[in-house]
Protein backbone atom coordinates (compact mmCIF):
# COMPACT_ATOMS: atom_id res chain seq x y z
CA UNK A 1 0.00 0.00 0.00
CA UNK A 2 2.08 3.01 -1.35
CA UNK A 3 1.91 6.36 -0.55
CA UNK A 4 0.91 7.71 -3.59
CA UNK A 5 0.67 11.32 -2.50
CA UNK A 6 2.38 13.23 0.43
CA UNK A 7 1.82 16.92 1.55
CA UNK A 8 3.10 19.16 4.72
CA UNK A 9 2.12 21.95 5.81
CA UNK A 10 4.55 24.00 8.42
CA UNK A 11 6.66 20.36 9.35
CA UNK A 12 10.11 20.62 10.38
CA UNK A 13 12.14 22.61 7.28
CA UNK A 14 8.81 23.12 5.18
CA UNK A 15 6.54 25.56 5.05
CA UNK A 16 4.54 23.79 3.10
CA UNK A 17 5.38 20.99 0.42
CA UNK A 18 3.80 18.01 -1.96
CA UNK A 19 5.02 15.14 -3.62
CA UNK A 20 3.64 12.46 -5.44
CA UNK A 21 5.92 9.60 -5.30
CA UNK A 22 5.72 6.21 -7.45
CA UNK A 23 5.13 2.66 -5.84
CA UNK A 24 8.85 1.53 -6.07
CA UNK A 25 11.73 2.90 -5.49
CA UNK A 26 11.42 6.69 -4.19
CA UNK A 27 15.21 7.80 -3.98
CA UNK A 28 15.83 11.68 -2.54
CA UNK A 29 19.34 13.42 -3.31
CA UNK A 30 20.95 16.59 -1.90
CA UNK A 31 22.95 18.04 0.39
CA UNK A 32 23.28 17.67 4.40
CA UNK A 33 20.58 19.60 5.81
CA UNK A 34 18.26 20.00 2.84
CA UNK A 35 15.25 18.18 4.69
CA UNK A 36 16.00 15.07 2.90
CA UNK A 37 15.38 12.99 6.60
CA UNK A 38 12.65 15.46 7.41
CA UNK A 39 10.67 13.63 4.46
CA UNK A 40 11.51 10.36 5.40
CA UNK A 41 10.24 11.44 9.27
CA UNK A 42 6.88 12.53 8.09
CA UNK A 43 6.15 9.26 6.32
CA UNK A 44 6.98 7.49 9.37
CA UNK A 45 4.32 9.40 10.96
CA UNK A 46 1.78 7.33 9.15
CA UNK A 47 2.37 4.63 11.99
CA UNK A 48 2.02 4.95 15.41
CA UNK A 49 4.84 6.55 17.73
CA UNK A 50 7.01 9.55 17.43
CA UNK A 51 8.57 8.60 13.97
CA UNK A 52 11.73 7.61 12.95
CA UNK A 53 13.73 9.99 15.41
CA UNK A 54 11.60 9.50 18.25
CA UNK A 55 11.23 13.02 19.04
CA UNK A 56 8.76 15.47 20.77
CA UNK A 57 5.59 16.51 18.55
CA UNK A 58 6.96 20.10 19.62
CA UNK A 59 10.18 20.16 17.65
CA UNK A 60 8.04 19.04 14.40
CA UNK A 61 6.37 21.88 13.90
CA UNK A 62 8.40 24.18 11.90
CA UNK A 63 9.82 27.12 13.87
CA UNK A 64 8.34 30.19 11.83
CA UNK A 65 5.05 28.55 11.79
CA UNK A 66 1.96 28.78 13.58
CA UNK A 67 2.81 26.27 16.17
CA UNK A 68 1.28 22.67 14.80
CA UNK A 69 1.86 21.13 11.91
CA UNK A 70 0.14 19.14 9.46
CA UNK A 71 1.40 15.61 7.47
CA UNK A 72 -1.52 14.32 4.84
CA UNK A 73 -0.80 10.99 2.71
CA UNK A 74 -3.26 9.20 0.17
CA UNK A 75 -2.57 5.52 0.31
CA UNK A 76 -3.40 3.85 -3.36
CA UNK A 77 -5.11 0.55 -2.05
CA UNK A 78 -5.18 -1.40 -5.41
CA UNK A 79 -8.09 -3.55 -6.39
CA UNK A 80 -8.13 -7.51 -5.56
CA UNK A 81 -11.57 -8.41 -4.89
CA UNK A 82 -13.60 -6.70 -2.21
CA UNK A 83 -14.08 -3.87 -0.08
CA UNK A 84 -15.36 -0.44 -0.71
CA UNK A 85 -13.31 2.74 -2.55
CA UNK A 86 -11.39 4.52 0.31
CA UNK A 87 -13.96 7.62 0.81
CA UNK A 88 -13.96 11.02 0.26
CA UNK A 89 -10.48 12.86 0.07
CA UNK A 90 -9.00 14.16 3.93
CA UNK A 91 -8.13 17.18 4.82
CA UNK A 92 -4.71 18.47 5.57
CA UNK A 93 -4.93 19.41 8.83
CA UNK A 94 -6.00 17.13 11.40
CA UNK A 95 -9.76 17.61 13.35
CA UNK A 96 -10.13 19.50 16.45
CA UNK A 97 -12.85 17.31 17.02
CA UNK A 98 -11.61 14.07 19.42
CA UNK A 99 -14.87 12.57 20.56
CA UNK A 100 -14.61 8.85 20.00
CA UNK A 101 -15.70 7.27 16.30
CA UNK A 102 -15.57 3.78 15.31
CA UNK A 103 -11.82 3.30 13.20
CA UNK A 104 -12.46 3.04 9.57
CA UNK A 105 -11.15 -0.51 8.27
CA UNK A 106 -9.00 -1.24 5.77
CA UNK A 107 -10.61 -1.66 2.71
CA UNK A 108 -9.40 -1.91 -1.33
CA UNK A 109 -10.02 -0.19 -4.43
CA UNK A 110 -9.24 3.19 -4.04
CA UNK A 111 -7.29 5.91 -1.98
CA UNK A 112 -7.59 6.02 1.58
CA UNK A 113 -6.54 9.29 2.97
CA UNK A 114 -4.65 9.86 6.12
CA UNK A 115 -4.13 13.00 8.21
CA UNK A 116 -2.13 13.42 11.33
CA UNK A 117 -0.16 16.52 13.13
CA UNK A 118 -0.49 19.20 15.81
CA UNK A 119 -2.78 21.96 16.68
CA UNK A 120 -0.78 25.37 18.29
CA UNK A 121 -2.92 25.32 21.33
CA UNK A 122 -2.28 21.48 21.88
CA UNK A 123 1.63 21.16 20.73
CA UNK A 124 2.09 17.44 22.06
CA UNK A 125 -1.13 16.04 21.35
CA UNK A 126 -1.21 14.16 18.46
CA UNK A 127 -4.48 13.92 16.02
CA UNK A 128 -5.29 11.71 13.13
CA UNK A 129 -7.81 11.45 10.50
CA UNK A 130 -8.74 8.46 8.10
CA UNK A 131 -11.08 9.78 5.51
CA UNK A 132 -11.83 12.59 7.11
CA UNK A 133 -12.55 10.53 9.89
CA UNK A 134 -10.96 11.35 13.56
CA UNK A 135 -9.20 8.02 14.46
CA UNK A 136 -6.72 6.56 17.31
CA UNK A 137 -3.56 6.71 16.75
CA UNK A 138 -3.04 3.24 17.01
CA UNK A 139 -4.92 2.24 14.66
CA UNK A 140 -2.55 3.19 12.02
CA UNK A 141 -1.20 0.11 12.22
CA UNK A 142 -3.84 -1.24 10.36
CA UNK A 143 -3.33 0.20 7.68
CA UNK A 144 0.47 0.72 7.00
CA UNK A 145 3.80 -1.21 7.76
CA UNK A 146 7.07 0.99 8.21
CA UNK A 147 10.34 0.11 8.78
CA UNK A 148 13.31 2.30 8.70
CA UNK A 149 16.71 2.07 9.23
CA UNK A 150 18.81 5.59 10.11
CA UNK A 151 22.69 6.52 10.74
CA UNK A 152 21.54 6.76 14.88
CA UNK A 153 20.86 3.23 14.89
CA UNK A 154 24.07 2.46 13.95
CA UNK A 155 24.89 2.12 17.29
CA UNK A 156 22.11 0.23 18.27
CA UNK A 157 24.14 -3.00 19.49
CA UNK A 158 26.56 -0.79 21.60
CA UNK A 159 23.20 1.42 23.13
CA UNK A 160 20.56 0.87 25.96
CA UNK A 161 18.14 -2.32 26.26
CA UNK A 162 15.40 0.37 25.82
CA UNK A 163 16.89 1.11 22.32
CA UNK A 164 16.65 -2.42 21.18
CA UNK A 165 13.47 -2.94 22.99
CA UNK A 166 11.99 0.13 21.09
CA UNK A 167 13.51 -1.31 17.91
CA UNK A 168 12.20 -4.66 18.39
CA UNK A 169 8.48 -3.55 19.12
CA UNK A 170 8.81 -1.18 15.54
CA UNK A 171 9.33 -5.19 14.13
CA UNK A 172 6.40 -6.56 16.09
CA UNK A 173 3.85 -3.78 15.41
CA UNK A 174 4.30 -4.35 11.59
CA UNK A 175 3.43 -8.12 12.28
CA UNK A 176 0.60 -7.72 14.94
CA UNK A 177 -0.64 -4.14 15.02
CA UNK A 178 -2.74 -4.83 18.08
CA UNK A 179 1.29 -4.76 19.89
CA UNK A 180 0.95 -1.06 20.07
CA UNK A 181 -2.58 -1.40 22.28
CA UNK A 182 -1.70 -3.93 24.31
CA UNK A 183 1.80 -1.58 25.25
CA UNK A 184 0.15 1.59 25.69
CA UNK A 185 -2.03 -0.22 28.08
CA UNK A 186 0.79 -1.53 29.86
CA UNK A 187 2.78 1.57 29.99
CA UNK A 188 -0.40 3.41 31.43
CA UNK A 189 -0.95 0.62 34.49
CA UNK A 190 2.53 0.63 35.00
CA UNK A 191 2.93 4.41 35.69
CA UNK A 192 -0.40 4.64 37.64
CA UNK A 193 1.16 1.53 40.00
CA UNK A 194 4.14 3.40 40.51
CA UNK A 195 2.63 6.51 41.14
CA UNK A 196 0.40 4.77 43.69
CA UNK A 197 3.46 2.91 44.99
CA UNK A 198 5.79 6.13 45.90
CA UNK A 199 3.09 8.15 47.24
CA UNK A 200 3.27 8.71 50.84
CA UNK A 201 0.23 7.73 51.60
CA UNK A 202 -0.39 3.75 52.09
CA UNK A 203 -1.70 2.34 48.56
CA UNK A 204 -4.76 0.55 48.06
CA UNK A 205 -3.92 -2.93 48.05
CA UNK A 206 -7.27 -3.82 46.06
CA UNK A 207 -5.95 -0.69 43.61
CA UNK A 208 -2.65 -1.55 43.60
CA UNK A 209 -3.80 -5.64 42.82
CA UNK A 210 -6.45 -4.20 39.47
CA UNK A 211 -3.26 -2.43 37.68
CA UNK A 212 -1.04 -5.33 38.57
CA UNK A 213 -3.87 -7.45 36.91
CA UNK A 214 -3.94 -5.38 33.87
CA UNK A 215 -0.15 -5.26 33.73
CA UNK A 216 0.15 -8.73 33.78
CA UNK A 217 -2.61 -9.29 31.29
CA UNK A 218 -1.23 -6.75 28.70
CA UNK A 219 2.51 -7.74 29.79
CA UNK A 220 1.91 -11.54 28.60
CA UNK A 221 0.81 -10.30 25.50
CA UNK A 222 3.54 -8.15 24.76
CA UNK A 223 5.68 -11.18 25.88
CA UNK A 224 4.73 -13.23 23.75
CA UNK A 225 4.24 -11.32 20.43
CA UNK A 226 7.86 -10.30 20.80
CA UNK A 227 8.67 -13.90 21.56
CA UNK A 228 6.82 -14.67 18.11
CA UNK A 229 8.42 -12.18 16.28
CA UNK A 230 11.98 -12.69 17.22
CA UNK A 231 11.54 -17.23 16.63
CA UNK A 232 10.02 -16.21 12.83
CA UNK A 233 12.73 -13.51 12.29
CA UNK A 234 15.82 -15.97 13.10
CA UNK A 235 14.18 -18.59 11.33
CA UNK A 236 14.00 -15.84 8.40
CA UNK A 237 17.16 -14.48 8.76
CA UNK A 238 18.28 -17.73 7.11
CA UNK A 239 17.46 -17.09 4.09
CA UNK A 240 19.51 -13.85 3.97
CA UNK A 241 22.98 -14.20 1.54
CA UNK A 242 25.74 -14.55 3.60
CA UNK A 243 27.67 -13.16 1.10
CA UNK A 244 26.37 -9.99 1.16
CA UNK A 245 24.53 -9.32 4.42
CA UNK A 246 25.37 -11.01 7.67
CA UNK A 247 23.34 -13.20 9.31
CA UNK A 248 22.01 -12.62 12.62
CA UNK A 249 20.90 -15.13 15.53
CA UNK A 250 18.25 -13.36 18.01
CA UNK A 251 16.95 -14.39 21.05
CA UNK A 252 15.06 -12.26 23.80
CA UNK A 253 17.02 -12.33 27.04
CA UNK A 254 16.11 -10.49 30.53
CA UNK A 255 12.40 -11.17 31.91
CA UNK A 256 10.84 -14.02 30.88
CA UNK A 257 7.12 -14.55 30.76
CA UNK A 258 5.51 -15.84 34.23
CA UNK A 259 3.13 -15.43 36.49
CA UNK A 260 3.20 -11.65 35.97
CA UNK A 261 0.69 -10.52 38.83
CA UNK A 262 2.19 -13.07 41.29
CA UNK A 263 5.94 -11.14 40.56
CA UNK A 264 4.70 -7.79 40.59
CA UNK A 265 2.89 -8.32 44.32
CA UNK A 266 5.71 -9.82 45.49
CA UNK A 267 8.29 -6.85 44.73
CA UNK A 268 6.04 -4.25 45.88
CA UNK A 269 8.43 -3.09 48.89
CA UNK A 270 11.36 -3.20 46.17
CA UNK A 271 9.51 -1.51 42.84
CA UNK A 272 8.30 1.55 46.04
CA UNK A 273 12.04 2.01 46.57
CA UNK A 274 13.19 1.59 43.13
CA UNK A 275 10.25 4.16 41.96
CA UNK A 276 9.77 1.84 39.44
CA UNK A 277 8.48 -1.58 38.38
CA UNK A 278 11.81 -3.96 38.61
CA UNK A 279 10.06 -7.10 36.86
CA UNK A 280 8.08 -7.32 33.19
CA UNK A 281 8.38 -6.78 29.85
CA UNK A 282 9.95 -3.44 29.73
CA UNK A 283 13.40 -5.26 31.30
CA UNK A 284 13.15 -7.55 28.09
CA UNK A 285 16.63 -7.08 26.58
CA UNK A 286 17.50 -8.44 22.39
CA UNK A 287 19.83 -10.25 22.21
CA UNK A 288 22.19 -10.52 18.47
CA UNK A 289 24.77 -12.70 17.36
CA UNK A 290 26.93 -12.71 14.55
CA UNK A 291 26.23 -16.30 13.57
CA UNK A 292 29.09 -17.31 11.39
CA UNK A 293 31.45 -15.47 13.82
CA UNK A 294 29.79 -16.54 16.54
CA UNK A 295 29.86 -13.07 18.43
CA UNK A 296 28.02 -11.00 19.63
CA UNK A 297 27.03 -8.04 17.54
CA UNK A 298 28.39 -5.32 20.01
CA UNK A 299 31.92 -6.69 20.07
CA UNK A 300 31.69 -6.73 16.26
CA UNK A 301 32.97 -4.03 13.88
CA UNK A 302 31.05 -1.22 12.79
CA UNK A 303 30.82 -2.51 9.25
CA UNK A 304 29.25 -5.93 10.89
CA UNK A 305 27.00 -4.07 12.70
CA UNK A 306 25.71 -2.31 9.69
CA UNK A 307 25.05 -5.36 7.81
CA UNK A 308 23.73 -6.86 10.71
CA UNK A 309 21.27 -4.72 10.92
CA UNK A 310 20.39 -4.59 7.42
CA UNK A 311 20.22 -8.10 6.92
CA UNK A 312 17.51 -7.90 10.09
CA UNK A 313 15.36 -5.55 8.67
CA UNK A 314 15.78 -6.89 5.00
CA UNK A 315 14.49 -10.23 6.41
CA UNK A 316 11.63 -8.81 8.65
CA UNK A 317 10.30 -7.14 5.37
CA UNK A 318 10.39 -9.90 3.44
CA UNK A 319 7.94 -11.84 6.56
CA UNK A 320 5.56 -9.10 6.73
CA UNK A 321 5.47 -9.26 2.93
CA UNK A 322 4.68 -12.97 3.52
CA UNK A 323 2.61 -12.47 6.78
CA UNK A 324 0.34 -9.89 5.37
CA UNK A 325 -0.12 -10.02 1.82
CA UNK A 326 1.40 -6.44 1.21
CA UNK A 327 5.18 -5.24 1.48
CA UNK A 328 6.01 -3.07 4.39
CA UNK A 329 7.39 0.42 3.21
CA UNK A 330 10.66 0.97 3.89
CA UNK A 331 12.87 4.13 5.21
CA UNK A 332 16.41 4.03 4.44
CA UNK A 333 18.52 6.85 5.24
CA UNK A 334 21.64 7.42 4.07
CA UNK A 335 22.18 3.39 3.55
CA UNK A 336 23.52 3.57 0.15
CA UNK A 337 26.55 5.77 1.29
CA UNK A 338 27.70 3.54 4.35
CA UNK A 339 27.94 0.05 1.44
CA UNK A 340 30.71 -0.80 -0.88
CA UNK A 341 29.45 -0.94 -4.40
CA UNK A 342 28.59 -4.74 -4.44
CA UNK A 343 27.04 -4.73 -1.08
CA UNK A 344 25.02 -1.64 -2.76
CA UNK A 345 24.35 -3.23 -5.94
CA UNK A 346 22.91 -6.42 -4.06
CA UNK A 347 20.66 -4.21 -2.10
CA UNK A 348 18.86 -2.72 -4.89
CA UNK A 349 18.45 -5.41 -6.63
CA UNK A 350 16.98 -7.72 -3.23
CA UNK A 351 15.00 -4.59 -2.73
CA UNK A 352 13.19 -4.25 -6.56
CA UNK A 353 9.95 -5.11 -7.53
CA UNK A 354 9.23 -5.44 -3.19
CA UNK A 355 7.05 -2.29 -2.50
CA UNK A 356 7.90 0.95 -1.93
CA UNK A 357 11.25 2.00 -0.81
CA UNK A 358 12.52 5.35 0.68
CA UNK A 359 16.15 6.01 0.32
CA UNK A 360 18.35 9.00 0.77
CA UNK A 361 21.71 10.41 -0.04
CA UNK A 362 23.95 13.32 -0.85
CA UNK A 363 24.48 12.06 -4.04
CA UNK A 364 22.50 10.95 -7.26
CA UNK A 365 25.21 9.00 -8.18
CA UNK A 366 25.00 6.63 -5.17
CA UNK A 367 21.58 5.44 -6.44
CA UNK A 368 23.25 4.16 -9.63
CA UNK A 369 21.94 1.05 -10.76
CA UNK A 370 18.49 1.66 -9.19
CA UNK A 371 16.59 1.21 -12.66
CA UNK A 372 12.66 3.01 -12.53
CA UNK A 373 12.62 5.27 -9.55
CA UNK A 374 10.48 8.45 -8.71
CA UNK A 375 13.74 10.66 -8.23
CA UNK A 376 13.39 14.10 -6.41
CA UNK A 377 16.07 16.84 -5.86
CA UNK A 378 16.00 18.54 -2.56
CA UNK A 379 16.94 21.69 -1.23
CA UNK A 380 16.64 24.11 1.42
CA UNK A 381 13.50 22.97 2.26
CA UNK A 382 11.82 22.42 -1.48
CA UNK A 383 11.87 19.30 -3.68
CA UNK A 384 11.64 19.45 -7.35
CA UNK A 385 11.79 16.32 -9.70
CA UNK A 386 15.76 15.05 -10.52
Amino acid sequence: MPVSRLALTDFRSYPSALMEPGPGFVLLSGENGAGKTNLLEAVSLLSPGRGLRGAALSEMARLKGGGGFAVAASLFLPLDGGGQGGGEGGDVAPSSDTSPHPNPSPSRGGAVQIGTGTQPIAPERRQVRINSAPASVNSLSEWLSILWLTPAMDRLFLGSAGDRRRFLDRLVLALEPGHAHHSSRYEAAMRARTKLLTDETPADPSWLAALEQQMAEHGMAIAGARSRTVVELGQRSLDVPEDDFARADIQLEGWEGADLAVQLRDSRRRDAAAGRATVGPHRQDLLVTHRAKQMSAARSSTGEQKALLLGLVLAHAELVTERRGDPPILLLDEVAAHLDPRRRAALFARLEGRGQVWMTATESALFEGVGRASRFHVADGSLSPH
